[in-house]
């Protein structure tokens, strides 16, 4: 078995995220809802009783240190997996070793860190045996395990939901770490090394340690942490942003839901935070597009053009130049008419294509680039619009004969789509009142 990545039998280097792992539940910081005194599962771990489960939450938060808790308290053998590396052959020796200690009368939990990096033959694998009661097990995983667990043994297991560290609790943790390293500093500064942490104990330790590296004691020997060395620690430090995973998707939806709400403030906010995190100007360029075309449409057809001059900067200049011009384009669309006229026409069209079949093309709207074409009278009764008073063919249909009169596009009555919906109203009654009409 792989050992786990802070043990180090050989009495070599060890994290001070590793020396600091709490081994009692009254040592354990956050997670209040799951753990706060008459919780189930607090209630359920002292007592030593045993179920499989999924700790979901960010990195840093206690997932690997609670299922270690789990199998101290109940007396159970701890066997550890890393889903980026492990393979079935190594579920398989884990489920040997489970067995054995099944049959001297000792439960077995399995913890599988990043369980979403396991494929569905992997999962499957080891789910005999979790049915079975062989193996008890605990997946850690960052990201949403309704979307990347198997059902059949999310069925088999309970999800919990384990939050970042406020504030207040990274700073105990990091009082702990003073303690234990005979260190000190000032109370702002340790706000600040919290802060920093972004809600993560296992970075907030690591950058105290690295704070420790760089401080000289006193004549006592107490290593001081002064103001200049918090501010080296803490220089380039980036704000938590996993692309690809669940946190990317969830700023890219508070982004997109603030241009939507008309609220450029906090539309700028999660625009800099994506920024600030390290993710790829281009890709909220591509997604501005998109949210001019979704949210504001018809209302202002200007949105979309400023949100492609954006996209253009940035791919040209790069940045700090494209960023501003994304801002501006954020900005611009939080501010101004919103529609989903456009887009919901569309998804109401594409409803009717899939649902319809493949219509034929009426006969009248047909092209006749042939003679035969035109024997066969394509296009023969198309009235060409411009002939038509008012640019305006009444009473005539586009549609395949028994989608007559289909409607889709209902503009709002804002921002441009006002004046269109009032161009559209008047062509309707011009088609109603035309003694010429399609299909009648």
């Amino acid at each position: 078995m792989n050992p786990d990545l802070f043990e180090d039998d050989a009495g070599g280097y060890q994290p001070l995220a590793a020396k600091l792992r709490p081994q009692k539940l009254a040592d354990y910081i956050g997670q209040g809802h799951l753990l706060g005194e008459g919780k189930p599962l607090r209630e359920a771990i002292e007592r030593g009783q045993l179920h499989s489960m999924v700790l979901w939450g960010p990195p840093g938060v206690g997932k690997t240190t609670l299922a270690k808790m789990v199998a101290d308290y109940a007396d159970a053998h701890f066997l550890t997996l890393s889903a980026v590396l492990a393979g079935v052959k190594d579920i398989r020796a884990a489920v040997d070793e489970a067995q054995m200690h099944r049959g001297q009368g000792r439960a077995t939990i399995l913890f599988v860190d990043e369980v979403h990096r396991f494929n569905k033959a992997q999962q499957d694998a080891f789910l005999p045996y979790v049915e079975d009661g062989t193996l008890i097990f605990i997946g850690a995983t960052t990201e949403n395990p309704a979307f990347e667990l198997n059902n059949a043994l999310l069925s088999r297991s309970r999800v919990y939901k384990l939050r970042s560290l406020a504030p207040d609790e990274l700073e105990q943790v990091l009082k702990r770490g003073l303690s234990e390293q005979a260190a000190e500093v000032e109370a702002e500064h340790l706000a600040a090394l919290a802060r920093a942490a972004d809600g993560d104990a296992r970075r907030a330790l690591n950058l105290l340690e690295l704070a420790m590296d760089l401080a000289e004691p006193d004549a006592a020997g107490k290593l001081q942490l002064t103001e200049a060395v918090i501010d080296e620690v803490l220089q380039g430090t980036l704000r938590r942003f996993d692309k690809g995973g669940d946190l990317f998707y969830d700023q890219i939806s508070a982004l997109h839901k603030a241009v939507r709400g008309s609220s450029p403030d906090a539309a700028l906010y999660w625009l800099v935070r994506m920024l600030d995190g390290g993710c790829d100007p281009l890709y909220i360029a591509r997604r501005v597009v998109r949210m001019a075309s979704e949210d504001i449409g018809n209302a202002d057809p200007r949105a979309l053009n400023i949100a492609l001059d954006a996209w253009q900067v940035q791919e040209r200049l790069g940045s700090p130049e494209g960023e501003l011009a994304i801002a501006q384009a954020v900005v611009y669309m939080a501010c101004v008419a919103k529609s989903n006229a456009v887009y919901s026409a569309f998804k109401a069209a594409g409803r009717d294509v899939s649902e319809t079949g493949t219509e034929e093309v009426p006969i009248h709207l047909r092209n006749a680039p042939t003679r035969l074409a035109k024997e066969e009278g394509h296009g023969a009764e198309y009235r060409y619009a411009h002939d038509e008073p008012g640019a305006f063919a009444a009473g005539e249909n586009y549609f395949p004969e028994h989608l007559k009169d289909r409607q889709y596009y209902f503009p709002t009555d804002r921002g441009l789509e006002q004046k269109i919906a009032e161009k559209l109203a008047h062509l309707r009654d011009l088609d109603k009142r035309s003694t010429i009409r399609r299909y009648d």
